[in-house]
């Protein structure tokens, strides 16, 4: 990146907390959000979700009820802003298109982010956009979202996404791979679902004297995704993590700790293990790693924004593990992605 993007807000809608500030207090306490639900289809299976507690009215259907996280979230993120909702972008990432998610049955692709602004009551800049690809995606979106800021007059982005993967079509496709966590299965993730937003700046705001700076950004696309019939030999995320430190701003030996989207399967397990002693290369007692969906599931294009949300709340409240993280984020259809950010001081 040409120059540091700072995150000076945040909005999420979680199973662990209807906002932001709940959702990262359940996530250091090591909380679980996980709940056991009877499917209809085999009928009587239990499967263990992620689900978010809500009235049914807001749940009418698939489209409807991702339309209101996203809208909520967006509310949330924007409460702190100094900047007029017509200067700001919103760059969304939501379900992924291969999934044939039933939200794409009520709303189509192409009216999604309308249909998002709508609900939210107010008009973004035109730049607004939503892009395919996953929490990965998001990630990747955060040079699109320095180019707005510095060439199209945009004074703000909304970055984010938001999915769930907790419907019976995700749960009839990873059932079928075998991927979803069970009593037959403990290798297998936790279908989720969330809406996170996080506001982006050029410059800090306010007269707090930490900020929070994403200095490096890399994006690969991984040949053997999950889809395959391969495991991944951490290739694109070795990638991604070189090129986020090919920069001006921190190198590897300057990272203190991770945040990754990893789900618990098998797969990216594995791909962890053969992708990151490739890559951190510099002797360390620990390298400390938190994954949220230990509390709260997979939760899909939602991840990207969730662990840059925590990555700034850990090191503006000062409980970070140091001053430095890396972002890992692995898409289902094989692109990864990594950003570092860092504690920054003003004198």
């Amino acid at each position: 990146m040409k120059r540091p993007l700072y995150v000076a807000g945040a909005g999420a809608v979680t199973s662990a907390g209807l906002n932001a500030r709940q959702t990262i207090a359940a996530i250091r306490a090591s909380l679980s959000a996980f709940e056991e639900r009877t499917l209809p289809e085999p009928f009587g299976a239990v499967q263990v979700v992620a689900r978010i507690p809500t009235h049914y009215q807001l749940r009418r259907t698939q489209g409807q009820w991702l339309v209101n996280m996203a809208a909520r979230a967006i509310g949330e993120a924007m409460q702190t802003r100094s900047n007029a909702s017509t200067t700001t972008a919103i760059l969304l990432t939501p379900p992924e298109s291969f999934r044939n998610h039933p939200a794409h049955g009520d709303i189509a692709p192409a009216d999604f982010l309308a249909a998002v602004i709508m609900a939210t009551g107010q008009k973004f800049h035109a730049a607004s956009r939503a892009v395919d690809g996953g929490a990965a995606a998001s990630i990747g979106l955060l040079e699109r979202a320095l180019e707005l800021m510095e060439q199209e007059g945009v004074e703000q982005v909304l970055l984010g996404g938001v999915d769930s993967l907790v419907n019976d079509t995700d749960f009839a496709r990873l059932g079928r791979a075998g991927r979803l966590k069970g009593t037959d299965n403990a290798q297998g993730l936790v279908p989720g679902e969330a809406a996170a937003f996080v506001r982006l700046t050029q410059n800090p705001e306010g007269k707090a004297r930490v900020h929070a700076a994403i200095h490096g950004v890399g994006l690969a696309q991984e040949q053997d995704s999950v889809l395959s019939e391969r495991y991944s030999q951490g290739r694109a995320l070795l990638g991604a993590l070189r090129d986020a430190v090919n920069g001006s701003g921190p190198s590897e030996p300057d990272i203190d700790f991770v945040i990754s989207n990893g789900n618990g399967e098998r797969y990216s397990g594995w791909e962890q293990l053969i992708a990151r002693p490739r890559f951190y290369r510099t002797r360390r007692e620990i390298l400390p790693t938190a994954y949220p969906a230990m509390t709260i599931g997979d939760i899909g294009s939602a991840a990207g924004a969730l662990a840059l949300m925590l990555a700034a709340d850990s090191l503006l409240k000062d409980y970070a593990p140091g001053p430095t993280v890396v972002c890992e984020l692995a898409s289902e259809n094989g692109l990864r992605a990594a950003a570092v950010m860092a504690r920054m001081t003003r004198r």
